[in-house]
C-alpha cells in the first residue's frame, strides 16, 4: 500500500523563516498548505517547490480571517503546523506608533493563539500531530527595552507553548507542541522591524535546520545556535536589575532609534 503523503501548514510562508520551512518540507516530500497575505509570492513559490501545494491567502491582522482560514482547513488532515506569521517594531515605547503596536499584538499574540488552538483541537481528535509556534530568543528574556511590545508578545508565545506542551504530555494526546526561539536571523523581517543587527544573524535555512533537529529530539523550546542557548541559560542567573540595562544597551546598538 502506498504511504499517504503528509501535510504541513505554514503561515507567513512567503518569506523568511516560513519560506525556508516550505523549502525544507518540500525536499522531504510533504504536501504543503501555504498561507500569507501576498498571493503572487505564494503562487511563485508553489510553482518552484515541486510538490503539491495548496494556497490559502489570509490577512491574519483580522480575527475573522483567522477563523475563516481555520474553518476552510478543517477538511484537511494537518500533520504539522508551523505557526510562523509575525511582525516586529522597535524604538522608545512612548514614541513608537500605537497602531503598529496593536498590529503586532494582533498577529504575534491573537492570530498565533487562535490558529494554535483551532489546529490543536483538530489534532487531538486525530490523536497525533505537531505544532511549532515561532517565538524568539526575546521571549526568554525578562524584557526588552526599545523593543518592548515585541519582547512581550514573544514571551506570551513561549509561556503559552510551555503550558500547552505539558497539557499534551499529561493527557498523552499524541500531539507534540514546541516553540522555536531563534536569535538574529537574516530576513526581510528585520528591515520591516527597523532593526540593524550589531552581529550577523544566521540564515533562515540554518534556523530551520536547527528547528527540524529540535523537533526530532522532541524539545519543547528550540533555541538555534550554541551561543544563544548559552545566553538563554546564563540570563536566568542574572537579576533583572542587571539584565534589563544590558538588554537596553544591546538594543540601542542594533536598532535605528528615531
Amino acid at each position: 500500500m502506498k504511504k499517504k503523503q503528509k501535510t504541513v501548514w505554514i503561515t507567513g510562508a512567503s518569506s523568511g523563516i516560513g519560506l525556508a520551512f516550505a523549502k525544507a518540507y518540500a525536499k522531504k516530500g510533504y504536501r504543503l498548505i501555504l498561507t500569507a497575505r501576498r498571493q503572487g509570492r505564494l503562487e511563485k513559490l508553489a510553482e518552484n517547490l515541486g510538490v503539491p501545494c495548496r494556497i490559502e491567502t489570509a490577512d491574519l491582522f483580522k480575527e475573522k480571517e483567522c477563523y475563516r482560514v481555520c474553518e476552510i482547513l478543517k477538511e484537511e488532515t494537518i500533520d504539522i503546523f508551523i505557526n510562523n506569521a509575525g511582525l516586529g517594531n522597535c524604538g522608545d515605547f512612548a514614541r513608537t506608533d500605537l497602531s503598529k503596536d496593536m498590529d503586532m499584538i494582533r498577529v504575534n499574540v491573537e492570530a498565533m493563539h487562535i490558529l494554535c488552538k483551532e489546529v490543536l483541537r483538530q489534532m487531538q481528535v486525530k490523536g497525533k500531530g505537531t505544532i511549532l509556534n515561532v517565538a524568539s530568543s526575546a521571549g526568554l528574556l525578562p524584557g526588552g527595552p526599545y523593543m518592548a511590545t515585541y519582547y512581550a508578545t514573544k514571551a506570551y508565545v513561549v509561556s503559552l507553548t510551555k503550558s500547552i506542551a505539558e497539557e499534551q504530555r499529561e493527557k498523552k494526546s499524541g500531539v507534540y507542541v514546541c516553540a522555536l526561539c531563534p536569535g538574529p536571523v537574516d530576513t526581510e523581517f528585520n528591515a520591516r522591524a527597523n532593526v540593524v543587527f550589531a552581529l550577523p544573524g544566521i540564515t533562515a535555512d540554518q534556523c530551520v535546520a536547527e528547528a527540524l533537529r529540535g523537533m526530532r529530539l522532541r524539545r519543547t523550546i528550540i533555541v538555534p545556535t550554541f551561543m544563544i542557548r548559552i545566553g538563554a541559560v546564563l540570563q536566568r542567573l542574572v537579576p533583572d536589575f542587571i539584565m534589563l540595562p544590558l538588554v537596553a544597551s544591546r538594543q540601542k546598538s542594533k536598532i535605528r532609534i528615531r
